[in-house]
């Protein structure tokens, strides 16, 4: 005990010692800091990408390893469980890709291509529409007119064409460096799947030869509620999103909404974030609507996403996510607005789960000191 109490405080002097220095050469050095710190984590950017993907595939790597193991008559497929789990996993996702970039990826391209090239046709059609509504009409207002001026100005094809998505494909696959750290990661993401017991149990001994036992506690504590709380989130979120956008897309097409596919994918990808992406996505799919297919088209799109967005709202997100979170509507739109300001839409995904950790410490943190004041109170007594 006395021992581990030595090592406690020489590594907290280490790190104390360590921090000052690295606060005053980055202070001292600021561009050189920062030209290294830049090059170290292009090196590293491999090792990162590999330890998200294998935090991503943890959840299904887990579960299909877990029903391998329920065959006990076929002793090889339950000795070799994990490394088939992994391999199955990664197989799937390879096939999904696939899928994805043959049939997906085309039309929405196409979409977007066709969007471009007749996009000043669109912008006629709506200022001829514009123009036959009556002078008192809100949409004849200078606000209005004038922000249809200004888009209508803009030539979209100089930032979305063909041509330019091609470069963009070509240059970036014509780097080697960035194919090495794609394989790089996935080799590292595999690694850290098929080991990822041994590499916990480093930690938990590394943590208990250097903090006190209630110490570790605590951190293992707060690592699996962090744990499952991102999990949850991001798989819960990324299945609604899939669910989400193939329904929006059948239902549009139905409708016979130009472009379904690709608004329902957008609308899909939007919902990932609460509250405000369906919003946005809803506004930018009936603006598209609107002026590609007429009012009473964009009026039925708006309807038909309503009542998506409230079944989803009510009945397949509470089904996937369930409680998991646990956090107040009013606390989830604070966190998402504060996110989005400072972290863009990154901060506006992970802006929910991390309030909802911060919640689990502060809530321990306020039991702990009521526990600590009532005890006081009935020793005095």
């Amino acid at each position: 005990m006395k021992n581990k109490e030595k090592w406690s405080k020489r590594f907290y002097w280490f790190i104390s010692a360590v921090a000052i220095i690295i606060i005053y050469k980055t202070l001292d050095n600021f561009s050189e800091i920062g030209m290294w710190f830049s090059k170290f984590l292009g090196v590293v950017m491999p090792f990162i990408t590999g330890i998200i993907i294998a935090y991503v595939l943890y959840t299904p790597v887990k579960k299909l390893e877990q029903c391998l193991k329920k065959f006990k008559k076929l002793k090889l497929i339950e000795k070799r469980a994990r490394g088939l789990s992994v391999v199955i996993v990664y197989i799937l996702l390879l096939l999904i890709l696939i899928w994805f970039i043959n049939y997906i990826i085309p039309i929405i391209a196409a979409s977007v291509i066709d969007f471009v090239n007749h996009f000043q046709d669109y912008y006629n059609i709506v200022m001829k529409q514009i123009n036959e509504l009556p002078d008192n009409s809100v949409f004849k207002s200078d606000l209005v007119t004038s922000i249809v001026k200004q888009i209508g100005s803009t030539d979209i094809s100089t930032y979305v064409n063909i041509e330019r998505i091609t470069e963009y494909a070509q240059g970036a696959l014509s780097i080697a460096t960035g194919i090495f750290n794609f394989f790089v990661s996935i080799i590292v993401s595999a690694y850290i799947l098929l080991e990822r017991g041994e590499i916990l149990k480093f930690l938990r001994k590394l943590t208990y030869a250097i903090f006190e036992e209630n110490t570790c506690k605590n951190l293992a504590k707060y690592f699996d509620n962090t744990n499952e709380i991102f999990i949850k989130f991001i798989a819960s979120q990324l299945l609604d999103a899939i669910v989400v956008g193939i329904l929006t897309s059948i239902a549009m097409s139905i409708l016979g909404v130009k472009y379904a596919v690709l608004l329902g994918v957008m609308i899909g990808l939007f919902n990932m974030i609460p509250y405000f992406g369906a919003i946005i996505a809803v506004i930018i799919a009936t603006i598209m609507t609107f002026i590609t297919g007429g009012l009473s088209q964009a009026i039925w799109m708006v309807v038909i996403t309503t009542i998506l967005q409230q079944i989803d709202a009510n009945i397949i997100n509470p089904k996937i996510v369930g409680d998991s979170l646990k956090i107040s509507p009013l606390l989830v739109i604070l966190a998402v607005t504060i996110g989005g300001a400072y972290f863009g839409v990154l901060g506006m995904f992970l802006a929910v789960p991390i309030v909802a950790v911060l919640k689990v410490i502060i809530s321990d943190f306020i039991e702990y000191k009521n526990a600590k004041m009532s005890q006081s109170v009935h020793s005095q007594e």
